[in-house]
């Protein structure tokens, strides 16, 4: 098997782990654990937020981890975090426990990325890169795709549900050991902070925004399914499917940013996600409207962070790991403060505000135009040339 395809595979089975399980499934799950634990909106949003804001406070570490001690070790350690949580997860017996085991399987997500980035650059050829590095991102739309045949399966069993995700998980970080090459360490390269540039800031604003209306979805996808239209387990069930499935299509991303630019490619999808927001959460929502909503939100999400993979990937070329960690981290930063702000103006004013807000905070990430951006030169009729 070639690297291309053995790092492919490996790397795509541990983010629909660590993203599709340890990360977003809560959001499928909330309105039974609402039940189960007593949580209401404002608190859902703060326990929501905590997976986002264990994502950025171990998204930084793996960076420099990987950087010091190779993509493998941390791999390995991403999954088994994730089991680890997903197993305090189904075990917790009251909101302070679910808090804590939240956070901690949020936090195998910022372990997960980086390592795949850097193992990628290591031993892949330079024209398969972008493309394996999308691939393998688009992982977590298998996570989510699976997740909702699981909760359809077990009729909402949430604690059962994660302690089956948490055994997924061991057999990951499994694979990983066994699959994954060392790759060369670089202890000089985290020793100090990449060159603040202008691409940079332009990308952290971009994926803030992004990552804030995201959450819309992700943590509250499930609760406007059950306002909305009263659907129970077996519905949300089915959105998550539809969520999941379509975006396996963001595996794509380095081809479509290859063919169309960063500026195109870009707004094109994060009005399809505003549209997808719209559609799954505002007063004209039908069965019909909510499935195809949660598609278009589904294909545009993860078609976004692999642009904003690609983006920071080019941006620090000598740096894989730091340069993903650093559109990723703020994806994540946006998601931490966007969950709980949702959650309460769900509570105070209701969805049809609380969606409305969220799909223009989706848009304004557009402003970040391509010909700003200056990361593939900046050609006039605004095509962006040939990618690594």
């Amino acid at each position: 098997m070639s690297p291309a395809l053995r790092l492919g595979a490996v790397g795509f089975g541990l983010i629909a782990v660590c993203y599709g399980f340890a990360r977003f499934a809560f959001g499928l799950f909330l309105p039974e654990v609402d039940a189960d634990l007593s949580l209401g909106p404002a608190l859902s949003g703060v326990l929501s937020g905590g997976s986002f804001l264990g994502y950025c406070l171990t998204i930084i570490a793996s960076a420099v981890l990987t950087e010091r001690f190779g993509a493998r070790a941390v791999a390995i350690a991403a999954a088994l975090v994730a089991a680890a949580g997903m197993t305090a997860i189904a075990a917790a017996p009251n909101a302070a426990w679910l808090a804590g085991a939240v956070l901690l399987a949020g936090s195998s997500t910022g372990l997960a990325s980086p390592p795949m980035a850097a193992a990628v650059a290591a031993a892949v050829r330079a024209e398969r890169q972008n493309a394996t590095n999308t691939a393998i991102n688009a992982g977590t739309s298998a996570g989510v795709a699976l997740s909702g045949p699981v909760a359809l399966a077990i009729g909402g069993e949430w604690r059962l549900a994660f302690a089956g995700f948490a055994a997924a998980a061991l057999l990951v970080a499994l694979a990983a050991a066994v699959a994954l090459p060392p790759t060369r360490r670089n202890s000089a390269a985290g020793s100090h902070l990449p060159p603040v540039t202008g691409p940079l800031i332009r990308l952290v604003a971009a994926s803030f925004l992004m990552g804030a209306a995201s959450t819309s979805l992700w943590s509250f996808g499930g609760e406007l399914a059950s306002q909305r239209l009263g659907w129970g387990t077996s519905g949300i069930g089915v959105l998550w499917t539809a969520i999941g499935i379509a975006g396996i299509a963001g595996a794509s991303a380095g081809t479509l940013v290859k063919r169309f630019g960063i500026d195109r490619t870009h707004r094109a999808f994060l009005a399809m996600m505003a549209l997808g927001i719209l559609a799954t959460g505002s007063a004209l929502t039908t069965p019909a409207t909510t499935l195809a909503g949660g598609a278009l939100f589904g294909a545009a999400y993860v078609m976004l962070t692999g642009i904003y993979l690609v983006w920071g990937v080019s941006a620090l070329s000598s740096r894989p790991a730091t340069g993903l960690m650093i559109g990723f981290l703020t994806i994540a930063i946006g998601q931490t403060a966007g969950a709980p702000l949702f959650g309460f103006i769900l509570d105070a004013f209701g969805p049809d505000q609380a969606v409305i807000v969220f799909a223009a905070i989706g848009l304004a990430a557009g402003m970040m135009g391509y010909e700003r951006l200056g990361i593939f030169g900046a050609p006039a009729a605004g095509r962006c040339p040939e990618v690594r």
